[in-house]
């Protein structure tokens, strides 16, 4: 197994890690339970504190973890900044709302007092990916820590460092083991996801990832939400800003080199503005500037690994060679590194990877749809059902559609993206339960009942 920072601007190996051995991850686990003991009798008002600590180590530094999201997966370094100074926002936002959400609920019952109270769980072990290597990480642990549990994390093998600072911003904030970043193989995570102590586990990943997590979580009766792929439609109606829908639809699917689980995958275009919608959107495309991520004038990096990059490669050509036309893009450049220029797909159909698959780069797929009807039908025709955006002008239109579309978040003229006050997650194979928002933190609670005679 290899564990190593590869630099995917040159495809160059920077440094190399060694996997934890059993008794290390064993230690790791009792430090866990013996921090979890005094931790989850915190008073919410001091878990408070050091969330707003973390948030502070977070923006004095950005710039440098943000420099490790770039060297280690690619993404340019505005987009990199960005990235930890959302991780800032969710501690702060948790900091501030979570004693509220966590108070005794009084329950009008026949009893003479009846409440339920809201209990952390103990030890939570989070798997996550490599494409948010910072924000996808918060976005679980924070409320998990808000709400008294100790946090284990598995992280993507390409990302140890930035796995490795996220650690070290904790306990900066608090010496302890409150979260610990284990850079071990998926055999190991295997091994303390059915590890007595190990209550509850969290993944961010692929379906398949989380198909076989969530197995293993159930077969050790343990609680899991899992947070997995998308192929969200993007949707046009012919009464739609297209000025607006173009701008950000470039950028939902563009930013971050496409690898992103919520960007708008799937262009559903009603026939009256389809011409002049993919004509908006090949302008804009072309021009997006490729190169060199630390440089601060780049718009987009490369992908995050090389695999990755043959990857969307061999589902543009099997789409083109299915009858998908090429309007931009569509190949590599010649630069070294994990590379694919912005891609623009038209006459894009069920049956092609471009529609049937997630897409995890830069490759935006237009397809026709012939009224409303046919576009709802196009953006539920998917195993996934993360999130949808639609266009329209006509607000009660587009939320009469917003009722009838498969997902777990519709945003209407607006760009689908995780806040902190919304729950986020997904339906069918784009997974189960939710984070963020006070959704995301009584996920990490066991909610226990209490009935007085």
């Amino acid at each position: 197994m290899r564990i190593a920072t590869i630099n995917p601007f040159d495809n160059k190996v920077v440094k190399k890690f060694r996997e934890l051995r059993d008794q290390e991850v064993d230690e790791c686990i009792r430090n866990a339970v013996l921090e979890f003991e005094a931790w989850k009798n915190m008073p919410v008002a001091s878990r408070s504190r050091y969330l707003k600590s973390v948030a502070e180590i977070l923006q004095a530094e950005k710039k440098h973890y943000a420099s490790i999201i770039t060297l280690e997966m690619g993404k340019p370094v505005r987009q990199a900044i960005a990235e930890i100074e959302k991780c800032a926002l969710v501690c702060e936002f948790y900091s501030e709302t979570a004693a509220q959400w966590l108070n005794d609920e009084k329950i009008q019952t026949d009893a003479s007092n009846s409440y339920v109270v809201y209990e952390p769980l103990g030890v939570v072990l989070g798997i996550m990916p490599w494409n948010f290597p910072f924000w996808q990480v918060f976005r679980f642990a924070v409320p998990a820590i808000a709400a008294g549990n100790v946090v284990l994390l598995k992280h993507a093998l390409n990302v140890p460092q930035c796995a490795l600072a996220i650690q070290e911003i904790f306990r900066k904030a608090q010496p302890g083991n409150i979260f610990q970043s284990l850079l071990i193989s998926q055999r190991t995570a295997r091994r303390i996801i059915a590890h007595p102590a190990v209550k509850m586990v969290s993944l961010t990943g692929s379906d398949r990832a989380g198909s076989e997590v969530a197995a293993l979580a159930g077969q050790h009766i343990k609680k899991s939400v899992m947070e997995l792929g998308g192929s969200d439609p993007f949707i046009v109606l012919d009464d739609a800003n297209l000025k607006s829908a173009a701008e950000i639809g470039v950028r939902s699917r563009m930013q971050n080199a496409g690898q992103s689980c919520i960007a708008a995958k799937r262009f559903i275009v009603r026939p009256e503005v389809y011409d002049q919608f993919v004509a908006m959107l090949a302008e804009l495309i072309g021009k997006i500037k490729v190169g060199n991520p630390a440089d601060e004038a780049t718009d987009m990096g490369p992908l995050a690994r090389e695999d990755l990059a043959r990857s969307v490669m061999r589902q543009v050509n099997l789409s083109v060679k299915k009858g998908a036309k090429i309007v931009a893009g569509g190949n590599r450049p010649s630069m070294k590194g994990a590379f694919v220029n912005p891609t623009l797909l038209t006459d894009v159909k069920p049956g092609m990877p471009a529609f049937d698959e997630e897409v995890f780069g830069p490759v935006a797929s237009v397809v026709l749809a012939k009224d409303d009807d046919d576009a709802v039908h196009l953006a539920n025709k998917t195993v996934y059902g993360l999130g949808a955006s639609i266009w329209s002008e006509d607000i009660e239109r587009a939320t009469r559609l917003s009722r009838l579309l498969h997902c777990g978040s519709v945003f209407i003229n607006g760009m689908v993206k995780s806040d902190p006050r919304l729950p986020f997650g997904g339906v069918n194979r784009s997974g189960y339960g939710r984070e963020l928002s006070i959704h995301g933190l009584r996920e990490f609670v066991n909610v226990k009942a209490v009935w007085v005679g």
